[in-house]
């Protein structure tokens, strides 16, 4: 095959198969579990039965006689040796002006627990059986507190305090808007819709339990931790900021496979402080696999709100004003991402596609005795669009104007973009009336009729959903760093510090410097997840292909720049002159030419190296129109999804096999939410009574229909990158979810039960449906 056909095959646009895909299907794959140092030790964590409760002591003198245990490790141990306390969140204030309000998280907590399965000791042992039989030597005496299971719980007057600095366990709160001026619209509006929402918490379980292994090498003195994360730099920096004497020089974190992310492996997590200290005391490889249960109990949660939210219209069904009361359980602890979520990310997307400029906005967070919470797939915009939507189906209701036709007469139009929103995020572009009409067409809206009367043939009720929504992309990180090496023996070896989970990024930046270079995707090395290689934000927020794709494709620019100057050296000629087409040099106008790997080859190290840091100007808007159909069984309760389709604008698409992956997949999230998943803790004890996949309902493959159609349409690219690209990994999540409950109040409203509608709350189990069909 020639130059010019590979370039068209395996550049951008061209659904390219995954170049991870054939060691992981050939079992080559490298997780961190998978990598075994010599004299490994095993560590386990002892976490506490109870969700609050005093530390009134950890005795570990039996355990760490028994055979095997090399080390136990308490809470008091680690306060005693100067290990910091996690961070929190300095932006974000208290009503009074005072911080952001959180009893300290240590590592291992030494004084009190305040979550169900929060760490106490530590067992480093020869082998995971000797570390099991050590935790249960370890002899804890707990003096229990009152557990306060959600935000209701934790805000009921006389509640016990989590922490001394919130009495009212109020960690910080945000106000945006004009409540008087809203409050005066509210008053004078033709139809007025409220909404009492709950978005429940939801657990990311990905097939990859978390994994750390720390290993010190005493003749450098450096500490090298392979681990899953979508994060590396960050936790190495986080790391170095907790332990005397670490520093980021002597640290290297290293990432191989990543059996998926979904947000919940970003940051720093308790247990790598543990494991990184034990490694260190020890001298020895220390390795920690997270268990299926563990995971449950410790891990950062999602979502997890309780809104209090209302939308007034004029007689036109234009959208005057808009509230929002919203109380997000944070767990435990206030991470920084799990009280920025709530009130910051979230409530930038609140009006989402809307032109509503008349806000009134009031978020708290929540201390409750649940797991700190954090990024989830989505992380806060899935929120703020499901109150969205769900206002404007009850506003159709209430008004009588047709679901469509309202939402069409309140969106931002082309020719408002720029446009700012209330809470002064700018959208660069979108058309969003193009995408609902689009979608519209895909999904057969108009035969609806027909359909609906085959389900009643059937005994089934019938409703569709739709939902016109928008995102903002890019975790508030919009450089990154690259570097490239052309090398001699004909590969081009690129390092990024986006990070790979599962989603297809080596690929499709692959496929980027195929455009950029013009040479065969076999000569393209992608190299990621390596601290020592260089440093960077990593991937979250949908970030790494607007941003990391955006930098490659920058850096590549550089290097052949670069390779014109060299060129002109070797062909004694103008720098101007030289011309570069599918990885040769030629001076224009003449027969002289150069290859690209010929020039490296003459360079010292038979290589050019190219560094570049480089910027996009601001984050993407990615957004689209979902719509869904389902029946119910009225006899059940239960839900079928029986048509899902959608339309997504996400800019310019790199590999669209790729990208229609991500949005199914985000997609079925969505929906798991709306139907299935939900994290229980008891109102009594605070116990997470779904600790198992036998208990925590994850959406299964049969969950889709048969006919799911999801398109994209590339015709409005973003201005704020050079590539025109708009993040995608989390759109089909924040769809899914208002879409498929649309449906199913559709279907209820059909059914003559247009009462209950504004009472329905996730998951939309059968028992849930049903008791609404049979209220009265």
């Amino acid at each position: 095959m020639n130059v010019e056909a590979q370039f068209g095959r395996f550049g951008s646009g061209a659904s390219v198969m995954r170049l991870e895909d054939r060691a992981l299907v050939q079992g080559h794959g490298q997780y961190t579990d998978d990598v075994v140092p010599q004299g490994q030790l095993t560590l386990m964590f002892l976490r506490s039965p109870h969700a609050h409760a005093r530390v009134a002591s950890v005795d570990t003198s039996a355990a760490a006689a028994l055979p095997g245990v090399v080390r136990v490790i308490s809470g008091a141990e680690l306060k005693a040796a100067g290990v910091k306390p996690l961070p929190t969140n300095p932006m974000l204030k208290r009503a009074d002006g005072s911080p952001c309000a959180t009893a300290p998280r240590f590592a291992l907590a030494a004084d009190t627990v305040r979550y169900p399965g929060e760490a106490v000791a530590a067992v480093v042992a020869e082998s995971a059986d000797a570390a099991r039989a050590a935790l249960e030597a370890i002899v804890v005496e707990y003096e229990e507190l009152p557990a306060l299971a959600d935000v209701l719980a934790a805000t009921a007057p006389g509640a016990v305090a989590l922490c001394d600095a919130a009495p009212d366990n109020i960690s910080a709160e945000a106000k945006y808007g004009d409540a008087a001026k809203v409050d005066a619209a509210f008053a004078a509006a033709a139809h007025v819709v409220r909404l009492t929402v709950e978005h429940q918490r939801v657990c990311a379980v990905p097939m990859e339990p978390r994994t750390v292994l720390a290993m010190p090498d005493a003749a450098s003195g450096r500490l090298t931790i392979r681990m899953s994360t979508q994060m590396p730099s960050s936790l190495r920096d986080g790391l170095c900021a907790l332990i005397p004497g670490l520093e980021a020089k002597n640290v290297r974190v290293l990432v191989g496979d990543v059996g998926g992310g979904f947000g919940m492996k970003t940051g720093m997590y308790p247990e790598d402080v543990v494991v990184a200290w034990a490694a260190l005391k020890t001298g020895r490889p220390v390795k920690w696999v997270g268990e299926r249960g563990e995971e449950f109990l410790s891990t950062m949660h999602g979502r997890d709100l309780r809104n209090e939210s209302a939308l007034a219209l004029d007689a036109q069904g234009r959208v005057v004003g808009l509230k929002v009361t919203s109380l997000a359980g944070i767990g435990g602890y206030a991470t920084p991402a799990g009280t920025a979520i709530q009130l910051m990310i979230g409530p930038w997307v609140s009006t989402s596609v809307y032109d509503i400029q008349n806000v009134a906005f009031h978020f708290k967070a929540v201390l409750t005795n649940g797991s700190p919470t954090g990024p989830y797939r989505g992380a806060g915009r899935p929120e703020a669009v499901y109150n969205i939507e769900r206002l404007m189906d009850e506003a159709a209701r209430v008004s009588g104007i047709d679901p469509v036709e309202l939402r069409r007469r309140n969106m931002v139009r082309p020719e408002q973009m720029p446009y700012k929103n209330p809470m002064g995020q700018v959208y660069d572009s979108g058309r969003f009336e193009k995408v609902l009409d689009e979608a519209l067409a895909l999904a057969d809206w108009k035969g609806f009729d027909a359909r609906a009367a085959a389900s009643r043939a059937r005994g089934k009720l019938r409703g569709r959903g739709i939902a016109t929504f928008l995102e903002w992309t890019s975790g508030l990180a919009f450089e990154e760093r690259v570097t490239v090496a052309v090398n001699g023996d004909g590969t081009i070896e690129i390092f990024s510090a986006v990070q790979q989970m599962g989603q297809g990024i080596a690929t499709s930046l692959a496929q980027l410097a195929v455009d950029v270079f013009g040479v065969p995707m076999e000569k393209i090395r992608i190299v990621l997840g390596d601290t020592d290689r260089g440093s960077g934000f990593g991937s979250a927020g949908s970030r790494s292909i607007f941003v990391g794709g955006s930098a490659l494709t920058v850096a590549g620019k550089k290097t052949i720049d670069r390779a014109r100057d060299l060129a002109a050296e070797v062909l004694e000629a103008a720098p101007s002159d030289i011309v570069y087409e599918a990885g040769m040099l030629k001076v224009a106008g003449t027969d002289l030419k150069i290859d690209l790997f010929e020039l490296a080859a003459k360079q010292a190290g038979a290589r050019i190296d190219v560094e570049s840091t480089s910027a996009v100007s601001g984050p993407s808007w990615p957004n689209a129109c979902h719509i869904c159909e389902v029946e119910v069984d009225p006899d059940t309760g239960h839900v079928a999804i029986d048509a899902y389709a959608s339309v997504n604008d996400v800019g310019r698409v790199i590999n669209p096999m790729i990208v229609r992956g991500q949005l199914d997949g985000g997609a079925v999230q969505g929906i798991g939410q709306a139907l299935t998943e939900v994290v229980v803790y008891d109102r009594e004890s605070g116990q997470n009574l779904t600790g198992s996949l036998m208990d925590y309902a994850l959406p299964k493959a049969g969950i889709l229909p048969a006919s799911v159609k999801t398109t994209m349409d590339d015709s409005t690219p973003c201005q704020n990158n050079p590539l025109g690209i708009k993040g995608v990994g989390e759109l089909g999540t924040i769809g899914a979810t208002p879409t498929v409950v649309s449906a199913v109040a559709d279907a209820l409203a059909r059914a003559g039960r247009a009462g209950r509608t504004q009472q329905l709350q996730m998951p939309l189990t059968p028992s849930r449906v049903w008791q609404h069909l049979r209220a009265a």
